[in-house]
């Protein structure tokens, strides 16, 4: 099977090269020095290659299962995850006010990177906790959160996020689940929710659900949901847990992949339950959680794009196929590596340059929502938010396709199981579909996002492209291979802005038809960004560094930002193709 290790180096550079984070005025930042930085994602690194991964392949295999009502998780969890809590990775970015060690979410987004590319199963455990705590945290009352946030900032209790329904997906004004108000302030919850990851297991002691409800004579629609903290035990006044609430597991969900998170039906017959924030607010709540966990997703997708390149590129120097073209390469042996081979290395660097672009602007989208929780920025707020549909769109959907470049590498070999190949496909694939699928984020980016504020954030984020390669146009080493290829990546997505603005109002189906390739397009242009940027910084790297930095950046350049051009075409070809055949006629 294939191991992992942690790209710390890089992802050093893009700490202290590209975002140069100690020197942010972002409460919190001045501490994050490179020793200190260094020292956190190496111990990151350790756990998730000797701990995490030899797990990933075997909780795959053994999957949880339902006994009795109790989910079990696969064998070795329960260990792994006690090691995971006693090293404090579970409140890495919590509040120091209950229990949390106060590190900005930047660090908390590069290590659930690290633990989700050696195994997104495991992990996502302690990240659904995390997203129930941010909810809590940001609208619960002074008791709610010194009930609840110690426990979950420790994963003693872990949490969950109850959202859909069997005959609701996206379109969450269709919920049945209803909550009936009770003398004593609490509320009676009745329902089905689907597909909750980690519903139910043995990991913790308490399970806390936040669950969407209406609240009987709330209003139709979206308008008249509430959010409420159904925990799994009932929680007495001193945290000390009492009886079984009205709260079971249905079923757990077969699926394609993620075998190791158990994927629950759960029934709620009258559970008890307690509102969290205002009657009617739920989706604001809810929408707490659903930005961080955009993002954590959108690592998701980047993780398992990284642990599938490094098993290609380990094999890929190992497997010996064919002669080179140029004359062997390894005279001694039958046959040459296959890295030898132009469309292997092609392949590996499509791979590679998409990874270590998505890298960077993961984690410097991560510096924007530290910039707006932790230092109350406005604008950053709305450029994440404008920025979090592509940030989770473009990076699943491309790194489930260089999931499937790794896997091609191996040939017949990555079909089968043994390789592991398999999982990292597999596992990738729902990063697509679960935390609003990406169909959606671009339905949200063009028809909300897009002109949200007057478009004043699109313009933010054109305005920083256009002053980049302003302000460096006079150097010669990136104008050419960098700066040039960003231009006309920034001319493509304007252009794309400009047709929308122009059509959106009276052709709304031709601004919906073309969602997708914008989000493609401004994905595209976000990594060109990020690689020019990272090109200036690289000059100044060590040798070796900055030769492989700038080949690999050059190579996006040359070979994937022109994809913004044929994107842009897709755009103006409007509604008319996608709409031409009759729904009787498919």
């Amino acid at each position: 099977m294939p191991g992992y290790a942690a790209p710390v180096d890089d992802i050093q550079f893009i700490l202290h090269g590209l975002l140069d984070v100690s020197r942010q005025d972002i409460p919190g930042y001045g501490e994050l020095e490179p020793d200190l930085t260094a020292a956190v994602l190496t111990e990151a690194g350790r756990i998730a290659a000797e701990v995490l991964a030899p797990l990933n392949a075997a909780g795959d295999r053994e999957g949880c299962r339902l006994e009795g009502g109790a989910v079990r998780t696969p064998a070795g969890f329960r260990a792994a995850f006690d090691e995971v809590k006693a090293g404090g990775w579970t409140a890495l970015d919590c509040d120091p006010d209950y229990g949390g060690q106060g590190m900005p979410g930047l660090i908390g987004s590069a290590v659930s990177g690290i633990f989700s590319a050696a195994n997104q199963s495991f992990t996502m455990y302690q990240g659904l906790t995390h997203g129930a705590y941010s909810a809590i945290h940001a609208h619960g009352s002074a008791e709610q959160k010194a009930r609840f946030l110690p426990r979950l900032i420790s994963c003693d209790w872990t949490g969950t996020m109850n959202l859909t329904e069997a005959q609701c997906g996206t379109d969450l004004g269709l919920m049945r689940c209803k909550a009936v108000p009770q003398p004593d302030g609490s509320y009676r919850i009745t329902g089905e929710k689907i597909f909750i990851s980690a519903g139910d297991h043995d990991l913790a002691e308490n399970i806390i659900h936040l669950v969407l409800a209406r609240i009987a004579g709330a209003p139709e629609g979206i308008g008249g949901i509430s959010l409420f903290i159904v925990p799994k035990f009932l929680v007495g006044e001193e945290g000390t847990l009492g009886a079984r609430n009205g709260v079971s597991v249905g079923k757990i969900e077969r699926k394609m992949g993620i075998h190791g998170n158990a994927t629950c039906l759960m029934r709620y017959e009258g559970a008890q339950g307690w509102l969290l924030g205002l009657e009617h607010k739920g989706m604001r709540a809810m929408f707490t959680m659903m930005n961080e966990a955009r993002l954590g997703v959108a690592m998701q997708g980047l993780a398992q794009a990284e642990a599938a390149c490094q098993a290609a590129v380990a094999y890929a120097r190992e497997r010996l196929q064919g002669r080179a073209a140029t004359g062997p390469a390894n005279p001694q042996g039958p046959a040459d590596p296959l890295i030898v081979h132009p469309d292997i290395r092609r392949s590996l660097m499509d791979q590679r340059s998409f990874i270590e672009g998505a890298r960077a602007f993961a984690l410097w989208s991560a510096m924007l929502l530290d910039r707006a929780q932790r230092a109350g920025d406005g604008d950053a707020e709305g450029l994440i938010s404008l920025l979090i549909p592509v940030l989770k769109g473009f990076l699943t959907d491309k790194g489930l396709e260089m999931t499937v470049q790794a896997q091609q590498v191996f040939g017949g070999h990555g079909y089968i199981e043994e390789t592991g190949m398999s999982q990292f496909l597999r596992d990738a694939r729902i990063t697509q579909i679960y935390e609003g699928a990406n169909g959606v984020q671009a339905l949200d980016l063009v028809a909300r996002k897009l002109p949200s504020d007057g478009g004043r954030h699109m313009a933010a984020f054109l305005g920083q492209v256009s002053a980049f390669i302003a302000d460096n146009g006079g150097d010669a080493a990136l104008a050419q291979d960098f700066l040039a290829p960003l231009g006309r990546a920034l001319a493509d997505l304007q252009a794309a802005v400009r047709y929308f603005m122009e059509r959106g109002a009276a052709e709304p189906e031709t601004v919906l038809a073309g969602s997708t390739d914008f989000l493609h397009l401004f994905g595209h242009t976000c990594l060109g960004f990020m690689w020019a940027r990272m090109a200036k910084v690289a000059q100044t790297a060590e040798t070796g560094f900055r030769e492989a930095k700038l080949a690999t950046g050059r190579y996006y350049m040359a070979r994937q930002l022109p994809a913004t051009a044929l994107h842009l075409a897709r755009i103006r070809s409007g509604a008319g193709p996608v709409m031409a055949l009759p729904a009787e006629a498919f």
